[in-house]
């Protein structure tokens, strides 16, 4: 038996009324503020331009050269070293070096942008468990509510572009390094921050010298997951005008492309196995160091 049994068709009409009237009050909202949030974002559209610029103006020898260092610094492995070089060859090789320069600078800028913002707002969870009720549930709705249900009012607002993109794919990578960031620090042993107490540390000095090189194996872990994560929005985002890997994957899709589908989802895959191996290793030899510090 419906709900509305009784009062069918009033039920309907003020669903209908009410559906309307938050459809107009968004659509007064962005007539009202839509310029001043395009202008806020401006800064971060320059950012990512000019990222995108330099890696794609960039000659491919010294990139690869500038990527197969960080991998070292990150790893210190050399058979990862090399399997970063030979997969960076062959997408150069089959012609998606440049497309793959653009998925990187989104995925590296948009993974900033979450640190930026995620890193302090878990430490705010970890210091309080009334911010931690309040930012729970945001957190729960960003991971699964479907990526095409908050592309709509991003799009209002914004348009099509690289902006419209790069929030899409923050909205959708950011829980993780929130998440445990507020873990990794609320792990942090009773007895360490007692042992602080007793030698006068402050509430600051406890953070930053205590807390949170003893979370950071936790912290790395979250930055790893919403890598992995911004990395899995880039065919959505091509939704949207950004440039890239996505957008060769969508138009194989729109095409019945298979190989041009494949070649590029490998593509997306071995920078995925690249950043994921890097980041699990950093994070490794971080806890490895605190264990050594911490006794």
């Amino acid at each position: 038996m419906s709900l509305f049994t009784e009062f069918p068709e009033m039920s309907r009409t003020d669903l209908r009324d009410f559906k309307k009237g938050i459809d107009g009050a968004f659509k007064d909202f962005n007539q009202a503020y839509g310029e001043g949030i395009e202008n806020f974002f401006k800064p971060l559209l320059y950012f990512l331009k000019w990222f995108e610029d330099l890696l794609v103006a960039t000659p491919w020898p010294i990139m690869l050269a500038i990527i197969a260092l960080l991998v070292w610094l990150g790893s210190r492995s050399w058979p990862l070293v090399v399997g970063t070089v030979i997969s960076m060859l062959l997408i150069g090789y089959l012609g998606m070096w440049e497309d793959t320069m653009f998925t990187l600078a989104l995925t590296i800028v948009a993974t900033l942008v979450c640190i930026i913002i995620g890193i302090p707002v878990g430490i705010l969870m970890a210091k309080s468990n009334r911010v931690q009720a309040i930012v729970t549930p945001i957190l729960d709705i960003m991971q699964t509510i479907p990526a095409f249900v908050y592309l709509i009012p991003i799009v209002i607002m914004l348009g099509i572009g690289l902006v419209p993109g790069l929030i899409a794919v923050i909205i959708y990578a950011a829980p993780p390094v929130v998440r445990l960031t507020n873990l990794g620090i609320r792990l942090v042993d009773v007895d360490i921050l007692e042992a602080s107490d007793a030698f006068g540390a402050s509430s600051g000095q406890k953070l930053m010298t205590v807390q949170i090189p003893l979370a950071l194996p936790n912290i790395f872990a979250g930055v790893n997951q919403t890598i992995m994560m911004a990395l899995a929005m880039v065919v959505v985002a091509s939704l949207l005008g950004v440039h890239g890997l996505g957008q060769e994957v969508l138009k194989a899709v729109n095409n019945q492309y298979i190989t041009l589908g494949f070649m590029n989802g490998l593509a997306i895959v071995a920078i995925a196995i690249v950043f994921d191996r890097t980041s699990q290793k950093f994070g490794k030899r971080l806890q490895k160091h605190s264990e050594v510090l911490h006794g």
